[in-house]
């Protein structure tokens, strides 16, 4: 990895670069990311792409282009799969495949019923090869609790599909009020809350008791329109990193277990490796990814434990 001139903060934060020195780098994964589409020129992000689909009305409804005339979507993608290379930033998983699903327009609106058909897409697909999605990442959210969409994550999940969903940015700081965006408060997918590069609480992440883990999400550099990058803030850029994360421990635990993993054992996965910080649990869940240091926690618990 030393080819590539920036590891971004919040990549080294979550221990990414652990996992990579073990082999694992995501390669085959399909990540299906369901946002303001992608920069597909990027030089980071051209050979990632494996596919992707137009739900908008941009491009006067071409399902076939997916473009993103915003940036959000592109530094998504960065955060999750930007390639290794000499130049630029890399990603969590730079072997990893994205799946680009544009269901918000560039002005950065969507209507539920284009995330609803997102979903269904994503869980449906298939690539050339016989690929499928195995993560779906959705750094969006809204007030409405569709029952439609609620029903398509559901269904996702149960194709063993890990939704990944950010928790919103309408927090106030307080965790005794509750604040909900949906997807990210389905109970079923995981919801992603916001730390800054210091491991503090973003007083911007929402609060609630289905919070199930926290990503860096200040600050963030990744990829961005014109080849360009960016830095931003938002639990928007904290789900990307958990979508990652997911991606090489796909790669990893189906490896060491020589098998398929259900979507439970990923989830559980997951969360073997969060580490608790010194909030309660509406704001943080089970606590920051840290992909070393908390699987080295794990296994300290467990020999604890066996030998009581």
């Amino acid at each position: 990895m030393q080819d590539t001139k920036v590891i971004p903060p919040g990549i080294e934060l979550i221990e990414a670069p652990s996992v990579w020195e073990q082999g694992y780098t995501g390669d085959g994964i399909v990540i299906a990311v369901l946002d303001t589409g992608c920069d597909s020129d990027h030089y980071e992000l051209t050979d990632q792409i494996i596919g992707g689909y137009n739900f908008t009305t941009d491009d006067n409804r071409d399902t076939s282009v997916f473009e993103d005339y915003n940036g959000h979507g592109t530094h998504v993608c960065g955060t999750i799969c930007a390639a290794e290379n000499d130049a630029g930033v890399i990603g969590v998983a730079p072997k990893a495949k994205v799946l680009v699903i544009k269901v918000l327009t560039g002005q950065g609106f969507g209507d539920t019923r284009w995330i609803t058909e997102g979903v269904r897409y994503a869980t449906k697909w298939r690539g050339e090869k016989g690929e499928r999605v195995r993560v779906i990442s959705m750094s969006l959210g809204g007030r409405e609790d569709s029952p439609e969409l609620h029903e398509a994550v559901k269904e996702a999940i149960r194709q063993d599909i890990l939704v990944i969903c950010a928790a919103g940015n309408e927090g106030d700081g307080d965790d005794a009020t509750d604040e909900y965006a949906y997807p990210g408060a389905y109970p079923e997918v995981v919801q992603v809350g916001s730390v800054n590069l210091q491991e503090e609480i973003s007083k911007f992440s929402n609060t609630n008791c289905k919070i199930d883990l926290v990503a860096p999400g200040e600050e963030i550099l990744s990829t961005y329109l014109n080849n360009e990058f960016a830095v931003l803030s938002g639990t928007s850029m904290a789900a990307p990193h958990i979508s990652g994360a997911a991606a090489l421990l796909i790669e990893q635990s189906e490896k060491e277990f020589e098998r398929p993993l259900s979507e439970p054992e990923l989830y559980a996965q997951l969360i073997k490796r969060t580490v608790t910080l010194n909030y309660s649990r509406r704001f943080q869940g089970n606590g920051i990814l840290k992909l070393a240091t908390g699987l080295k926690v794990a296994k300290e618990n467990e020999q604890i434990s066996t030998t009581k």
